[in-house]
């Protein structure tokens, strides 16, 4: 069986070191609110390049949160419009819904599976009070034409970078910016099967504006500065100790695992010749210089995804769909209306889309079997 994902075997490379820092955590007596997790607050603001990072609880207390402070900020307030992409998790649309605000889909681009950024000004009206951007699958989503528009319209861009820690924005005059500081602020998550994961729940903010970080901090605390004083009717959401103490290990590593993950991507793009598989990237990219993709998934489309899986499934592949019901489908929104909405972009990549597998520790001898499937599926189904 290859697995999709193998955490036991990633996590294997540091075990030692994780025990040795969990037994410390343990024998330390302090928990929450210490300087582990300051100790990964100040790596994380290093590594991404921000002056504020505030560890929480998980990914989508991370979205949470920012939104909420925007709105004890006065920046927005119940009813207000969120630009977002239609195809995202759905995290990113529960984050918004939470705090009474409205999500406004906007369809992605095909080739990317990103917000489709020309799409987006025509969404806008005097209620848009943000554009959340969403790097999909590992890949920046960014252009200069976000901050034109957030510019113009006095917008603020909230990147979900749940999945692209460590890529690598290049700005047309060179300039280069990691993902989690493009914007106003970012929301990460540190799910174990992230690139960079945690052996439990974890997440953090980032963010340049000192006051949005200092309410953000205070709201992760029961909306509390202060033991017993509270400011804000705020939700227990931190980051503790023992997950801080991991995640400063792993960070270390990050980097090179990221690109092993691109060095992966690329043999799949270069031996993939299936012409019914629809590849990320086109034949002749070179994958592994571009910085801009951290491959958190290798997503391909086929017209027969269903079978296609199936017959993996049968020649023990293990894979996945990211995502088979897109937001707008869910049940939990059906009171909004949104399966409504006219999405057809959204709804074809969710019918086609499947992960192979693609993480640091897979052989060479996993990815050249899966690619053998791949491209005799006919011959073999």
């Amino acid at each position: 069986m290859i697995k999709f994902l193998d955490l036991q075997k990633i996590n294997s490379q540091y075990a030692e070191k994780l025990k040795q820092t969990a037994a410390e955590v343990i024998d330390s007596g302090w928990y929450l609110l210490g300087n582990r997790v300051k100790t990964f607050e100040k790596q994380l603001c290093d590594y991404v390049g921000s002056r504020h990072a505030i560890g929480v609880a998980n990914g989508l207390d991370a979205l949470r949160l920012i939104l909420r402070a925007y709105i004890e900020l006065g920046v927005m307030k119940e009813g207000d419009e969120v630009i977002v992409p239609a195809n995202t998790y759905i995290a990113t649309i529960l984050a918004i819904t939470d705090n009474g605000l409205t999500p406004v889909l906007v369809e992605p681009d095909i080739k990317t599976y990103n917000l489709d950024i020309s799409l987006v000004e025509q969404h806008i009206t005097e209620r848009t009070r943000a554009i959340m951007v969403v790097h999909l699958y590992g890949r920046v989503c960014w252009d200069p034409e976000l901050e034109r528009l957030a510019q113009k319209y006095n917008l603020k861009i909230i990147e979900d970078n749940a999945q692209a820690i460590g890529a690598i924005y290049t700005y047309p005059d060179g300039r280069q910016k990691k993902t989690g500081n493009l914007g106003d602020a970012a929301g990460f998550s540190f799910y174990p099967g992230k690139n960079l994961g945690a052996l439990g729940d974890a997440g953090a903010v980032t963010t340049d504006d000192d006051q949005l970080a200092d309410v953000v901090r205070a709201l992760g605390n029961y909306g509390s500065r202060q033991k017993y004083v509270n400011d804000y009717q705020g939700l227990n959401s931190r980051l503790d100790e023992i997950q801080a103490a991991f995640l400063s290990v792993k960070l270390k590593y990050l980097d090179a695992e990221n690109q092993a993950r691109r060095e992966i991507a690329q043999y799949y793009i270069d031996h993939i010749t299936n012409p019914d598989i629809i590849l990320p990237y086109p034949k002749g990219t070179d994958v592994i210089n571009d910085l801009s993709h951290v491959w958190h998934l290798f997503v391909i489309r086929h017209p027969e995804r269903d079978r296609l899986q199936k017959y993996l499934a049968d020649n023990g592949v293990q894979t996945l769909i990211h995502y088979p019901i897109p937001p707008h489908k869910q049940r939990a929104y059906y009171q909004k209306n949104f399966s409504k909405k006219n999405l057809p972009i959204t709804e074809k990549i969710s019918h086609t889309i499947v992960s192979l597998p693609i993480f640091q520790m897979i052989n060479k001898n996993e990815i050249r079997l899966i690619i053998n499937y791949l491209n005799n599926i006919n011959k073999y189904d």
